[in-house]
């Protein structure tokens, strides 16, 4: 058996979106020939992490987990440092270390959004000897700000700061990483764009799976404090997911259109609830709203319901599987992958998409004839686009429709699925000097 350390330093009971790659494959690396240690940050070192315990229960329980502690945040924070790998990197980084010297790998996986993590591959490689693989589910260096003008998170000299540094760690860590993962099509590209270098065609495609054994699971679960009562008599469509400001043509399509149905139908639309669940990142009491202001813009806000902060896992599940009707919308960049879409279908709620015409999430719906699909691009017209998510979903009752999908087209997004060819990854990894650039 193979032995693989992945660093993911999200790791339940910490229910974050960039630990459920690792989460997921876990129950079936095994199988494949690997045998994981998962290197983590413990969670009293996390800021406004929403600890979900029953995730633990998704993965086998002999799985080694190591935890670290970094610096508690309640000490930096008074200094505007907030930052979890300037906090906790240092720790990983010395966990990792010893564990490497302590015993034999075949391999690192660096799975997250803490971009810091990955430059540790080429340490450890030039010291251990130890290959890796780098997982992109968001770009690294991102100029979709600076493009946009939108605000970055985190703000523009905290983000400028990140940036400066990805611009130094990035190549090396590209260079020397034995293989590339992603959850994009379009990160490859964007790669090869910045470093000429770099060939795009070494990045594997890998969205995240989608699990029906989750599904079991939040089926039996209720939520402590529930946000809808599915028995109130209304009609409840559901949106779980974040928001921004990269999602304001798609959720001013999606609430003109509901305005429309207003006018056109009050009875009918005077039982609808629209409900926009964890679409913030930030812990109470910061954050903001990103759906109601549209809403109160298109005069709609009376049926509007917004909870800005995340919630558990399990909880998002719950409201899925028991909306009346499903609403995803995505980015105005093309890039974006929403891998919250495999959740949305395996509910099996009537599904509105609202996505750019580029993104991935629309390739596959149409494949799995996934939903009511409406495509935007830049010259696209909100109006247009609004009347016709007014007609087809509201109006001839699109949001009302039996919801299925195409099984044979969904198998190969599964969890299952997606491990195998990420092991397959793996064993190519292990090759002499895999994807190494002199």
């Amino acid at each position: 058996m193979k032995k693989v350390l992945i660093v993911s330093p999200h790791f339940p009971p910490i229910n974050a979106p960039d630990m459920q790659r690792v989460r997921l494959a876990l129950p079936f690396l095994r199988a494949h020939g690997w045998e994981p240690t998962v290197l983590v940050i413990a969670p009293e070192s996390i800021e406004g992490g929403v600890r979900e315990p029953l995730l633990e229960a998704t993965y086998p329980a002999d799985i080694r987990v190591v935890r670290v502690r970094g610096i508690s945040p309640r000490l930096t924070r008074w200094a505007g440092v907030g930052s979890l790998w300037w906090r906790c990197g240092r720790a990983i980084a010395r966990a990792g270390a010893r564990l490497l010297a302590a015993e034999k790998f075949d391999l690192g996986f660096f799975s997250t959004t803490q971009f810091g993590a990955f430059g540790l591959g080429p340490r450890w490689r030039r010291r251990f000897g130890v290959p890796y693989v780098l997982d992109y589910q968001d770009p690294w260096r991102n100029d979709y700000y600076r493009r946009t003008g939108a605000p970055p998170p985190g703000g523009r000299l905290k983000y400028a700061l990140s940036q400066w540094t990805a611009r130094r760690t990035e190549p090396r860590a590209l260079r020397d990483a034995a293989g590339v993962i992603a959850v994009s099509e379009s990160y490859g590209k964007t790669l090869a764009e910045n470093y000429p270098w770099f060939d795009a065609q070494r990045v594997e495609l890998l969205p995240f799976g989608a699990s029906e054994a989750d599904m079991e699971v939040a089926a039996r679960h209720r939520p402590a404090q529930p946000l809808i009562d599915f028995a109130d008599g209304f009609v409840h469509h559901v949106y779980a997911g974040r928001g921004g400001e990269d999602m304001r043509f798609a959720l001013t399509v999606l609430l003109r259109a509901f305005k429309l149905y207003r006018a056109s139908h009050p009875a009918m639309a005077a039982r609808l609830r629209l409900h926009f669940i964890g679409t913030g990142y930030a812990p109470p009491p910061l954050g903001r709203d990103w759906a109601v202001p549209i809403a109160e813009a298109e005069g709609v806000a009376d049926q509007v319901h917004e909870h800005r902060y995340r919630v558990a896992y399990f909880d998002a599940l719950h409201y899925l599987q028991n909306a009346h009707a499903l609403m995803a919308v995505g980015s105005n960049d093309p890039t974006y992958s929403a891998s919250k879409i495999f959740p949305c279908v395996l509910a099996r709620r009537p599904l509105l998409l609202i996505f750019h015409r580029g993104s991935l999430v629309l390739d596959f719906a149409e494949k799995a004839a996934v939903g009511e699909r409406f495509a935007f691009g830049e010259a696209d017209e909100i109006d247009r686009l609004a009347g016709e998510v007014h007609r087809r979903w509201l109006v001839e009752g699109g949001c009302e429709r039996t919801a299925g999908f195409d099984e044979a087209a969904f198998a190969p997004f599964t969890a299952a699925a997606l491990t195998a060819k990420l092991a397959a990854v793996f064993d190519r990894a292990m090759t002499p000097n895999a994807g190494k650039i002199s």
